[in-house]
């Protein structure tokens, strides 16, 4: 643990919104495993159970845009424990002996709109806990905490069917949200609601007005989109590059989980620096997070690969750099409304980047795709940082690295 994240802990329930946040999250990819496995047996389509997938990213697009302003309308903890409620309900009706495909992934859809508002209100609410310097400690934290749970969900999950089957791991889902909202609901301090209202579709497309309107907070919200967006492309091309690789297909689960391995230690490397230097890297963050996917163009063996993978996956750590000067360019009135949209925005913007992998996969070698997607990126983030920075902090950015 880095004394970043300690200072972090050391707020007052603030321990217990983490916690919430590993249970939830292995919870839900756990059940993601799960209700694959209990659509394939049912139907045996592969097509069907790679909508579980689909459904659990594309509503975080409708949620996004319509329901934003719940995060601001109302004080964050009752927002986070409806959300949890909310999704284990959902959840306990695929319970249901008997209930159509078509009912649970409906279902799967309806837990999926709630997501990006909870995570909206959760990064209001740390934005009223911390202070300007912590506030990117506990995004970090939470990121950090989500890829060490994709790390472990899909393994334990896929243990987990072996041995009790897919109905029990979705019942122990529903526990995990119960115990997320248990846990904010009676261990989390009270924070107020920062914005007002009473059309919620009006008052979310009023949040989309406000943050696109505004040049500074545009840019950096489009930054912390595109510099993901190219960098997350190798996933899509795993499976594909192992193959052309000659090794063996299992052998693709090392490139899958490079990205985020080094997404971690990114986090925590990042996390012990002071303020002013995180500021400072920046750039250097982006252009480590695009660069290494350029020598993929002469094919580097499986190993070589992962480690390139995961040199890229620690450049995400630029967010740290960049979480304060969204914070500061923000008006606190908007911030859930903000949040929302930055988590839902990225979500689906990775999703189409690396279904476009896929698709120019087809058609160029996978080794190509991933060598002009990193020097794409390249090109596309420093421009958008030249533009998101003021021209101060990009002039001696941009020299440095």
């Amino acid at each position: 643990m880095t004394n970043g994240y300690r200072a972090v802990l050391r707020v007052p329930g603030l321990r217990n919104v983490f916690v919430a946040h590993a249970v939830s999250m292995i919870g839900t990819v756990a059940a993601q495993v799960a209700l694959s496995i209990l659509i394939f047996e049912r139907t045996g389509s592969p097509l069907l159970s790679a909508l579980v997938l689909v459904c659990s990213f594309l509503p975080y697009a409708l949620g996004g845009i319509a329901l934003s302003s719940i995060s601001d309308r109302f004080p964050a903890r009752r927002v986070l424990v409806c959300c949890d409620l909310i999704s284990a309900a959902c959840i306990a009706v695929m319970l249901i002996p008997g209930i159509p495909v078509g009912g649970l992934l409906g279902l799967l859809l309806l837990a999926g709109i709630v997501a990006p508002i909870f995570a909206g209100a959760r990064a209001a609410s740390l934005a009223h806990l911390l202070d300007a310097d912590l506030f990117p400690i506990g995004r970090s934290l939470l990121r950090a905490i989500g890829q060490l749970t994709v790390l472990t969900g899909f393994a334990l999950g896929a243990v987990a069917v072996a041995a009790i089957g897919p109905t029990w791991l979705l019942a122990l889902d529903v526990a995990s949200f119960l115990v997320s909202a248990a846990l904010i609901g009676f261990g989390t301090p009270f924070t107020p609601a920062t914005g007002i209202g009473r059309n919620t579709v009006r008052d979310s497309l009023s949040g989309l007005g406000y943050i696109f309107g505004s040049v500074r907070l545009r840019r950096l919200i489009l930054l912390s989109w595109i510099v993901p967006a190219f960098s997350s492309m190798p996933d899509g091309l795993a499976v594909a590059y192992t193959a052309q690789t000659g090794a063996a297909a299992s052998t693709a689960g090392v490139l899958f989980t490079g990205y985020a391995v080094g997404s971690v230690l990114g986090e925590v490397a990042a996390a012990r620096l002071t303020p002013a230097t995180r500021r400072r890297l920046v750039v250097p963050l982006i252009l480590l997070s695009q660069v290494p996917a350029i020598a993929f163009l002469v094919t580097p063996g499986i190993p070589l690969a992962a480690v390139l993978l995961a040199l890229s996956g620690s450049g995400y750590a630029f967010n740290q750099g960049i979480d304060p000067m969204i914070l500061a360019a923000s008006d606190p009135a908007y911030r859930g409304r903000l949040f929302t949209v930055q988590t839902s925005g990225l979500m689906a913007v990775q999703g189409v980047s690396i279904a476009l992998a896929g698709a120019i996969g087809t058609l160029l070698r996978p080794s190509l795709t991933i060598c002009l997607a990193g020097v794409l990126g390249t090109i596309v983030t420093m421009v958008l940082a030249r533009r998101a920075l003021t021209p101060q902090e990009a002039e001696v950015k941009l020299s440095a690295s």
